[in-house]
């Protein structure tokens, strides 16, 4: 029950600070002239969203490891967790940092950007692997069991984390849609870490106080946006709470909207090259094919949120082991 009562104390820090924060950050930003690019060729409604404060992941992360701090103390896997949140954020402020204020389109190189998040995820699998996390999964739905990949748990591990990385990328493309989603999925990891004894549940707290607060200025219509430092960031959070309560394949439940999301990219790509140009989608990601086909950006943001909650419900159904 503490580690829940500390969970509730640090949303409400980070909550806090994230509220006091953003108010500050949005006209630093402004005044910088760190404003995001819209696609010429995406729906029309999005180019008044020009100009607007990007790099909002800022905040995100300020009140996130300041949450965080009050629960450190001998608490390992909780510090792992902010070190490969913040590992991903700084990858994401770089990319940002390139192509708002160097105005270089395409950011980091993909090769840079790979093998930064390759080196963080490989330092990820070293703790895991060396200070008795191991290299086992719960299997959903099963009240308890596991399986040991064994040696395809680092290649495992690469694939998870970075799909999942790429995923939270690819959904912050809507006003609020990025960090209300993600905000859902952390609750699910904060009680789910509580119902296992685990000590990341208050880092999991300051992910979603500080989510809260953000999404005051980040829901329709945004004032600012989380870039790729805030986006970025969030999957390291994600991922990596996941692996600590040995529940990676939980994430393909609880972030269906991650992998929707990242599915819809490569359909699109694939179905592209081999159609010599045609279109599978009217715009990917899935969530701009949507909004060309009439839904509104609030509508396609609301669903994707009903749909996360009722999925992480259903992951909870998977997990009930945990809090007996």
């Amino acid at each position: 029950m503490e580690d829940l009562i500390q969970g509730i104390y640090a949303i409400i820090i980070a909550f806090v600070i994230g509220v006091i924060l953003c108010p500050i950050i949005i006209p630093i930003l402004h005044k910088m002239k760190y404003g995001q690019t819209e696609r010429d060729d995406g729906p029309q409604s999005h180019l008044k969203k020009q100009g607007t404060p990007t790099m909002g992941g800022i905040a995100i992360l300020i009140a996130f490891c300041t949450g965080s701090l009050f629960f450190l103390k001998g608490n390992y896997d909780g510090i792992v967790v902010v070190l490969v949140t913040l590992g991903f954020g700084i990858i994401g402020y770089i990319d940002d940092y390139i192509k708002v204020v160097k105005k270089r389109s395409l950011g980091l190189k993909p090769l840079q950007k790979i093998i930064g998040q390759l080196v963080i995820t490989a330092a990820f699998a070293w703790y895991l692997l060396s200070f008795g996390v191991g290299s086992e999964l719960l299997i959903p739905f099963t009240e308890g069991m596991t399986v040991d990949l064994g040696i395809l748990f680092v290649p495992f591990l690469i694939v998870a984390v970075l799909g999942t990385v790429n995923g939270v990328n690819l959904t912050d493309g809507l006003d609020g849609l990025a960090s209300g989603v993600t905000l859902i999925v952390a609750v699910f990891f904060m009680l789910t870490s509580w119902g296992a004894g685990s000590g990341i549940s208050p880092i999991c707290g300051s992910v979603v106080g500080a989510l809260m607060a953000f999404l005051i200025f980040n829901a329709y219509p945004a004032r600012v946006f989380m870039g790729d430092t805030g986006s970025l960031a969030l999957g390291g959070f994600v991922a990596s709470a996941a692996f600590l309560l040995k529940m990676p394949i939980f994430i393909v439940i609880v972030g269906f909207i991650y992998l929707l999301e990242s599915v819809s990219v490569m359909i699109q790509v694939l179905y592209f090259k081999k159609t010599g140009g045609k279109r599978f989608f009217k715009m990917a990601p899935i969530h701009h094919h949507f909004e060309l086909c009439g839904f509104s950006e609030t509508k396609v943001v609301t669903v994707f949120y009903i749909i996360t909650t009722i999925l992480c419900l259903i992951a909870f159904l998977g997990c009930r082991n945990l809090f007996v």
